[in-house]
Protein backbone atom coordinates (compact mmCIF):
# COMPACT_ATOMS: atom_id res chain seq x y z
CA UNK A 1 0.00 0.00 0.00
CA UNK A 2 2.94 2.33 0.61
CA UNK A 3 4.06 2.09 -3.02
CA UNK A 4 0.49 2.71 -4.17
CA UNK A 5 0.25 5.82 -2.00
CA UNK A 6 3.61 7.04 -3.26
CA UNK A 7 2.71 6.42 -6.89
CA UNK A 8 -0.75 7.89 -6.65
CA UNK A 9 0.36 10.78 -4.47
CA UNK A 10 2.96 11.76 -7.03
CA UNK A 11 0.64 11.14 -9.96
CA UNK A 12 -2.12 13.24 -8.49
CA UNK A 13 0.20 16.11 -7.71
CA UNK A 14 0.76 15.58 -3.99
CA UNK A 15 3.63 14.03 -2.15
CA UNK A 16 3.29 11.23 0.38
CA UNK A 17 3.46 12.43 3.95
CA UNK A 18 6.98 12.81 5.26
CA UNK A 19 8.67 12.48 1.88
CA UNK A 20 10.42 15.02 -0.23
CA UNK A 21 9.30 15.36 -3.82
CA UNK A 22 10.82 12.64 -5.97
CA UNK A 23 13.04 13.78 -8.77
CA UNK A 24 11.14 13.17 -11.99
CA UNK A 25 8.13 11.85 -10.07
CA UNK A 26 5.24 10.16 -11.81
CA UNK A 27 2.70 12.26 -13.56
CA UNK A 28 -0.91 11.32 -14.31
CA UNK A 29 -0.04 10.47 -17.91
CA UNK A 30 2.53 7.92 -16.74
CA UNK A 31 0.09 6.25 -14.36
CA UNK A 32 -2.61 6.24 -17.02
CA UNK A 33 -0.06 4.86 -19.47
CA UNK A 34 0.53 1.92 -17.15
CA UNK A 35 -3.20 1.16 -17.16
CA UNK A 36 -3.33 1.46 -20.95
CA UNK A 37 -0.25 -0.72 -21.40
CA UNK A 38 -1.71 -3.37 -19.12
CA UNK A 39 -4.90 -3.45 -21.18
CA UNK A 40 -3.01 -3.56 -24.49
CA UNK A 41 -0.46 -6.18 -23.42
CA UNK A 42 -3.02 -8.45 -21.78
CA UNK A 43 -5.51 -8.43 -24.66
CA UNK A 44 -7.94 -5.92 -23.24
CA UNK A 45 -10.33 -6.52 -20.40
CA UNK A 46 -11.25 -10.03 -21.52
CA UNK A 47 -7.55 -10.93 -21.69
CA UNK A 48 -6.94 -9.69 -18.15
CA UNK A 49 -10.00 -11.56 -16.89
CA UNK A 50 -8.86 -14.72 -18.71
CA UNK A 51 -5.46 -14.53 -17.01
CA UNK A 52 -7.12 -14.05 -13.63
CA UNK A 53 -9.45 -17.01 -14.20
CA UNK A 54 -6.60 -19.26 -15.33
CA UNK A 55 -4.58 -18.11 -12.33
CA UNK A 56 -7.22 -19.25 -9.83
CA UNK A 57 -8.82 -15.85 -9.25
CA UNK A 58 -12.09 -16.48 -11.10
CA UNK A 59 -14.31 -15.68 -8.09
CA UNK A 60 -12.51 -12.44 -7.27
CA UNK A 61 -12.50 -11.35 -10.92
CA UNK A 62 -16.21 -12.14 -11.23
CA UNK A 63 -16.91 -9.95 -8.19
CA UNK A 64 -15.05 -7.04 -9.84
CA UNK A 65 -17.14 -7.38 -12.99
CA UNK A 66 -20.41 -7.94 -11.12
CA UNK A 67 -22.43 -5.25 -9.48
CA UNK A 68 -21.79 -6.37 -5.88
CA UNK A 69 -18.85 -5.77 -3.58
CA UNK A 70 -15.34 -6.29 -4.97
CA UNK A 71 -13.43 -9.16 -3.35
CA UNK A 72 -9.86 -8.35 -2.39
CA UNK A 73 -6.98 -10.33 -3.82
CA UNK A 74 -3.50 -10.88 -2.44
CA UNK A 75 -0.58 -9.31 -4.28
CA UNK A 76 1.12 -12.71 -4.59
CA UNK A 77 -1.96 -14.33 -6.13
CA UNK A 78 -2.49 -11.43 -8.52
CA UNK A 79 1.16 -11.33 -9.56
CA UNK A 80 1.08 -15.07 -10.19
CA UNK A 81 -2.09 -14.84 -12.25
CA UNK A 82 -0.90 -11.92 -14.39
CA UNK A 83 2.47 -13.56 -14.92
CA UNK A 84 6.06 -12.40 -14.79
CA UNK A 85 6.04 -10.60 -18.14
CA UNK A 86 3.14 -8.27 -17.30
CA UNK A 87 4.32 -7.77 -13.73
CA UNK A 88 7.83 -7.00 -14.95
CA UNK A 89 6.47 -4.39 -17.38
CA UNK A 90 4.39 -2.78 -14.63
CA UNK A 91 7.29 -2.87 -12.16
CA UNK A 92 9.60 -1.23 -14.68
CA UNK A 93 7.14 1.58 -15.34
CA UNK A 94 6.54 2.12 -11.62
CA UNK A 95 10.25 2.04 -10.85
CA UNK A 96 9.90 -0.77 -8.32
CA UNK A 97 10.12 -4.53 -8.24
CA UNK A 98 7.50 -7.10 -9.26
CA UNK A 99 6.41 -7.65 -5.64
CA UNK A 100 5.73 -3.93 -5.17
CA UNK A 101 3.96 -3.77 -8.53
CA UNK A 102 1.76 -6.72 -7.54
CA UNK A 103 0.77 -4.90 -4.35
CA UNK A 104 -0.10 -1.78 -6.30
CA UNK A 105 -2.13 -3.72 -8.85
CA UNK A 106 -3.93 -5.69 -6.11
CA UNK A 107 -5.15 -2.35 -4.76
CA UNK A 108 -5.87 -0.83 -8.17
CA UNK A 109 -7.27 -3.59 -10.38
CA UNK A 110 -10.52 -4.41 -8.54
CA UNK A 111 -11.73 -0.81 -8.77
CA UNK A 112 -10.48 -0.36 -12.32
CA UNK A 113 -12.23 -3.48 -13.62
CA UNK A 114 -15.35 -2.47 -11.71
CA UNK A 115 -15.27 0.93 -13.48
CA UNK A 116 -14.73 -0.71 -16.88
CA UNK A 117 -17.76 -2.98 -16.40
CA UNK A 118 -20.49 -0.64 -15.15
CA UNK A 119 -23.31 -2.91 -16.37
CA UNK A 120 -21.92 -5.97 -14.57
CA UNK A 121 -20.50 -7.54 -17.73
CA UNK A 122 -17.59 -7.09 -20.13
CA UNK A 123 -18.70 -4.55 -22.75
CA UNK A 124 -18.69 -5.47 -26.43
CA UNK A 125 -15.64 -3.24 -27.04
CA UNK A 126 -13.60 -5.24 -24.48
CA UNK A 127 -13.52 -2.27 -22.10
CA UNK A 128 -11.57 -0.01 -24.44
CA UNK A 129 -14.32 2.63 -24.70
CA UNK A 130 -14.66 2.91 -20.94
CA UNK A 131 -10.88 2.98 -20.62
CA UNK A 132 -10.72 5.78 -23.18
CA UNK A 133 -13.27 7.74 -21.16
CA UNK A 134 -11.30 7.18 -17.95
CA UNK A 135 -8.03 8.13 -19.62
CA UNK A 136 -9.33 11.35 -21.06
CA UNK A 137 -11.57 10.61 -24.00
CA UNK A 138 -14.83 11.24 -22.16
CA UNK A 139 -16.33 14.42 -20.77
CA UNK A 140 -14.74 13.79 -17.37
CA UNK A 141 -11.38 13.24 -19.00
CA UNK A 142 -8.46 11.91 -17.00
CA UNK A 143 -10.11 13.34 -13.91
CA UNK A 144 -12.38 10.27 -13.84
CA UNK A 145 -9.45 7.90 -13.44
CA UNK A 146 -7.58 10.31 -11.16
CA UNK A 147 -10.67 10.56 -8.97
CA UNK A 148 -11.00 6.79 -8.76
CA UNK A 149 -7.31 6.41 -7.95
CA UNK A 150 -7.46 9.26 -5.44
CA UNK A 151 -10.13 7.34 -3.54
CA UNK A 152 -7.61 4.56 -2.97
CA UNK A 153 -5.33 6.98 -1.16
CA UNK A 154 -7.96 7.58 1.51
CA UNK A 155 -8.14 3.92 2.55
Amino acid sequence: MDLLKSVLGAALGGQPAGQAPAAGGLDPQMLMGIVGALMNNAGGLSGILGKLQQGGLADAAASWVGTGANQPVSPAALGGALGPDLMGMIAQQLGGNAQQAAGTMADLLPGLIDKLTPQGQVPADNGMGALGALLGGGQGGGADLAGMLGGLLKR
